[in-house]
């Protein structure tokens, strides 16, 4: 009798205790919200931060009080490439990226920048959603860049102070570049001299003769207000401009396997929400660029603009996989 008194008042502790103990693990719990910087290079109302205010409520539904977003936005952390060193160093935990800022790390990427590679959005999800894609993100996770989903920012065009419509018409001219050895490559066959400038630097050089062109989504052209410096806008659609939301490793690895399911599921509805607020963005950024002076026109002699370019794709071939995986991709 003694013994088994003993044994339920153990029990009846052991009970009570946990009793006790669950509660305030629960608020300790509770109590630690981890907060994460986010870079944006936009305002509230472009999609470079509505897609993050998105993500956090998404996270927030399935986690909630764990996270908090920090959105930094207008560029205050640099331009893509200082985000992405930031994220490597640790003190930036997410943002979005073009591919061709990744490119210094990851050369393969450029395949997605090829000129005139791709036909629409459609194909370029496509290819993303494949293999191409999955070994991309492998690379990219191997450089402390972990892929949330693939994003289309829509097609680059060409920005330039004076009319231009047929390619002979550049011969001369600075032009801002990505700073990509692609994107070098692409405007050194047109006869341009190329300057490797960070966007938030871009008005800035365009205002003061540093460059005479550029090229630019329409998103970002009326974002950044460069028809004020650049106003007019060949629809050349040379470059899908292939994206990424990334988070960084160091930010990644702390989270456990139920944080990263959840973040994923987010990305990839983020990336969604997007990609159609790009494709409704970028009319109001014409509408909003052609009410401030800018002027839309279309490119001449075509043909010989595609003539221009691919020459990049010789050139990349062996970077990016093999001449026959970008006819691969062109066929898709």
């Amino acid at each position: 009798m003694q013994n088994l008194n003993r044994r339920t008042l153990l029990k009846t502790a052991a009970a009570t205790g946990a009793a006790l103990a669950t509660p305030a693990f629960v608020r300790t719990a509770a109590a630690r919200t981890t907060t994460i910087t986010v870079a944006s290079l936009l305002g509230d109302e472009k999609p470079e931060t509505r897609v993050w205010v998105k993500i956090g409520e998404l996270v927030e539904a399935r986690l909630p009080g764990q996270f908090r977003f920090n959105i930094v936005r207008n560029g205050a952390l640099g331009g893509e490439k200082e985000v992405a060193e930031g994220a490597r160093l640790g003190s930036i935990h997410a943002s979005l990226s073009t591919v061709s800022s990744l490119s210094g790390w990851v050369p393969e990427l450029q395949l997605l920048d090829l000129p005139f590679l791709f036909r629409d959005g459609d194909h370029v999800r496509k290819t993303v959603d494949g293999d191409i894609g999955a070994d991309l993100k492998q690379k990219l996770a191997a450089q402390n860049f972990v892929v949330g989903d693939f994003i289309n920012y829509g097609a680059r065009h060409l920005l330039t102070k004076e009319p231009v419509t047929r390619p002979e018409q550049l011969n001369g001219k600075k032009i801002r570049v990505i700073q990509s050895p692609l994107h070098t490559k692409l405007w050194s066959a047109f006869g341009t001299a190329p300057v490797g400038i960070p966007i938030t630097e871009t008005y800035n050089a365009l205002s003061t003769g540093v460059a005479d062109a550029m090229d630019l989504t329409k998103s970002a052209y009326a974002g950044f207000k460069l028809y004020e410096v650049v106003p007019y806008m060949t629809e050349t659609g040379h470059i899908w401009a292939s994206g990424v939301i990334f988070y960084a490793a160091g930010f990644w690895n702390q989270l456990d396997d139920g944080q990263k399911a959840v973040f994923l599921d987010a990305s990839r509805e983020g990336a969604a929400y997007f990609n159609q607020l790009i494709v409704e963005d970028e009319a109001k950024s014409v509408e909003q660029s052609l009410k401030n002076g800018g002027k839309l026109l279309k490119p001449e002699a075509f043909e010989e603009w595609q003539k221009g370019a691919q020459g990049v794709w010789q050139d990349f071939a062996p970077i990016v996989g093999g001449i026959e995986r970008i006819k691969t991709v062109q066929a898709a």
